[in-house]
């Protein structure tokens, strides 16, 4: 359990960017210090807390140290493999949807470090899902990977054009998408 945050930890553990923190403390909204001789800020855990709670932010984030992962996928089968495999890593926090409306409410609710998104979907498709995470601006550092059976690399134009941060086609080695998550959380 950490004392002290630097801007960068209270920003991954609040869910928002590091300049929402900077901008906070700076307006006296985030009570901290600055490191004698530096312009880095701290915060303090107590501070962090009166913060959060005063703003509706989930203490959840305070003390866990695993990476937050999103499964959408309507295949049942699939999403409790990719849970099974992903747990038993021990880096890894999983919750599933199997709708994109589904995915946003637990997007806003779960602010998972990263989204595992299945392209076909019962009710919309992952380009609108991606729109909408896109669009929020608290959501900026989600990585979303897109995985589906119907999409191949030679339409990446559009996979891009979506604002995802990797592809994968269906079938692929559950190796190969744990390794990806690893690589876009710098893990």
């Amino acid at each position: 359990m950490k004392d002290v945050y630097s801007t960068g930890e209270a920003a991954k553990v609040c869910r928002v960017s590091q300049q929402t923190i900077i901008r906070c403390f700076d307006a006296g909204k985030l009570d901290g210090f600055y490191v004698p001789g530096s312009r880095f800020r701290r915060i303090p855990r107590e501070s962090l807390i009166k913060f959060m709670k005063g703003n509706s932010i989930p203490l959840t984030n305070l003390d866990s140290d695993k990476e937050k992962v999103l499964v959408v996928d309507d295949e049942v089968p699939i999403v409790e493999l990719l849970v099974d495999v992903l747990e038993r890593d021990g880096r890894f926090e999983v919750k599933t949807a199997t709708t994109g409306y589904d995915a946003g409410l637990l997007t806003q609710q779960f602010r998972p470090d990263v989204i595992v998104l299945d392209y076909m979907l019962p009710d919309v498709n992952a380009d609108v899902v991606c729109k909408t995470i896109r669009s929020n601006p608290s959501l900026e550092d989600t990585r979303i990977i897109l995985i589906s059976a119907h999409i191949d690399e030679s339409e990446r134009a559009k996979i891009e054009k979506m604002g995802v941060d990797a592809f994968l086609h269906k079938p692929f080695q559950i190796d190969e998408l744990v390794a990806k998550i690893a690589e876009l959380l710098k893990l």
